[in-house]
């Protein structure tokens, strides 16, 4: 069993979930912290406290209420889970996943059909506003403290303050690559006493870049935390991320930008390539911290939760005692999520490639997903597992051991990469080449994957981010920036909800805010496409 105390400490969070009960309790974001900074945050052990359970909202739910579903979320805490509900969202809408459940809401996912009553759209507003929510109360809270403070203690609540800050700010990311223009508060608006307004896009982009730049001083050095917790590159590889999305987010490209964060990760000399990229995502994979830049911490005991990875590793396997003993999962699959034919034939198609990860025991050898709703059609991801790089089992049968690398140096080598192609300054397309090639001749264990300079156009770009980074959580978000994800020039299976899939609308590059949201803020207007 991995030890993650700042995990430990935040087990027993309690979250509630309300979205039909009252207009104050439905105030967006819900502060669900009813104590006070008075009696909360009396000792320096108790602003460590209050940050485990930031942290912890990336990783569980606690005990999740929703008043308008509580048939979905009493009885399966997972689905409220922040990575779960991200995961699908990114993952579930795009060529990388097809789920098999048939479930009210993923179906539309997958089809495109989606609606502002979709209740997985409204699952992972709730679960962003509510740790926008936590994080909003603590800074407040903690901050009103600092200046009676001295000494270590002064300085390190004013990093666990940063810390809270860059988690915010990373929300407020998820909302605005997901939802667009958004209600925001910070910890001057007191919960209850307010209707949010709603913040443009671009004005979020703005004030995120703000605020990351602005804490990235009291952050620790790079590699310098506890593990798991954040840190200066954390905040440099955010930025990175958000600037090579910049023109999607605001019109204006940041492509310079781009490179000059994951200059700053990759010249800091703390990070490289793990050696073998299947162990990045094992059940030791805490010990990858030469790649790993921040990852969202899993334990068997301490995470118990049907969210994260626990849902990543069981929903993509299914009941043969041999799949579930090869994943860590002896417990059972949920026959849910695999990859499409078009995904694994357009980014697969060499399989000497060992990012091709795929298990067919049991399936259909074709690959073909002629019924969605059929788990046995269609290859399986063997990517994430609950098993060691030894191949022990990870420490509980069912919950895992596998941390979610939410941000890594093969990310900012493709980042890099993209932005030098695209035109911008600071990089050169020697350098971008040699970082690919890296990737691939850790791909391949040998020089047959190194692409020439030719070859390096955004076509192969996407391509490489769909086989270095599949179900990491950016498909979607990679598919916008190509201008793919919607419209008829990329079709993928079931597309558009057809077999051999079919042009979608541009507005389904936004999801709708949820349609209870905006009977509760007249603030609010809803994205185009959806209605009023």
């Amino acid at each position: 069993m991995k030890s993650y105390k700042i995990l430990a400490i935040a087990a027993t969070m309690t979250v509630m979930f309300v979205s039909s009960c009252t207009k104050d309790l439905n105030t967006v974001p819900i502060d669900p912290l009813v104590k006070t900074s008075g009696n909360v945050y009396t000792t320096p052990q108790s602003y460590l406290e209050g940050l485990a359970k930031l942290y912890a909202s990336l990783a569980i739910a606690g005990q999740a209420i929703n008043f308008s579903q509580p048939d979905v979320a009493a009885s399966d805490q997972g689905t409220a889970c922040f990575v779960r509900e991200y995961w699908a969202a990114e993952e579930a809408t795009t060529d990388e996943c097809l789920n098999a459940w048939g479930d009210g809401g993923l179906v539309e996912y997958h089809g495109g059909i989606w609606t502002d009553q979709n209740l997985y759209v409204g699952l992972m507003y709730q679960r962003i506003f509510v740790n926008i929510a936590f994080c909003n109360e603590y800074i407040r809270d903690v901050k009103a403290k600092l200046s009676s403070l001295s000494g270590q203690e002064a300085t390190d609540a004013a990093q666990y303050v940063a810390e809270a800050r860059f988690l915010r700010a990373y929300f407020y990311f998820c909302a605005m690559n997901e939802y667009g223009n958004v209600p925001f508060a910070d910890e001057t608006q007191l919960p209850g006493t307010f209707l949010p307004k709603q913040i443009q896009r671009a004005d979020l982009f703005k004030w995120i870049e703000t605020e990351l730049t602005t804490i990235a001083p009291t952050l620790a050095d790079p590699g310098k935390n506890v593990y798991a917790r954040v840190d200066r590159a954390a905040d440099w590889a955010l930025l990175s991320r958000m600037y090579l999305n910049a023109q999607v987010y605001t019109g204006t490209q940041r492509y310079t930008d781009c490179i000059t964060y994951s200059n700053k990760i990759i010249s800091s000399g703390v990070y490289s390539l793990h050696p073998s990229y299947q162990q990045l995502f094992l059940a030791d994979n805490n010990t990858d911290r030469d790649e790993i830049i921040l990852p969202i911490a899993e334990d068997g005991v301490n995470t118990e939760g049907y969210g994260d990875v626990t849902f990543i590793i069981h929903a993509g396997v299914g009941g043969s005692e041999d799949a579930t003993n090869t994943f860590g999962i002896s417990s059972g699959g949920w026959a849910g999520n695999r990859m499409t034919y078009t995904f694994v034939n357009k980014v697969f198609s060499d399989r000497r490639d060992h990012r091709a990860i795929l298990y067919t025991a049991g399936q259909d050898t074709t690959g073909i997903i002629t019924d969605p709703n059929v788990f046995s059609e269609g290859y399986l991801s063997a990517k994430f597992k609950n098993v060691t790089s030894k191949g022990v089992p990870g420490s509980n049968n069912t919950f895992v051991d596998t941390d979610f690398p939410l941000f890594r140096l093969g990310e900012v080598y493709l980042n890099y990469a993209e932005a030098v192609v695209r035109g911008g300054s600071g990089g050169d397309a020697g350098t971008a080449l040699s970082y690919i090639n890296q990737l691939r001749a850790r791909a391949y264990g040998n020089a047959n994957g190194v692409i020439s300079p030719a070859q390096l156009t955004l076509n192969f770009l996407l391509d490489e981010r769909g086989r270095e980074l599949h179900w990491e959580m950016f498909r979607r978000t990679d598919l916008i920036r190509f201008g793919l994800f919607t419209g008829g020039n990329y079709l993928w299976d079931w597309k558009g909800n057809t077999k051999n899939g079919t042009s979608t609308d541009a507005h389904l590059n936004l999801f709708p805010l949820p349609a209870s949201d905006l009977l509760l803020n007249n603030n609010l207007k809803q994205n185009p496409g959806y209605g009023n």
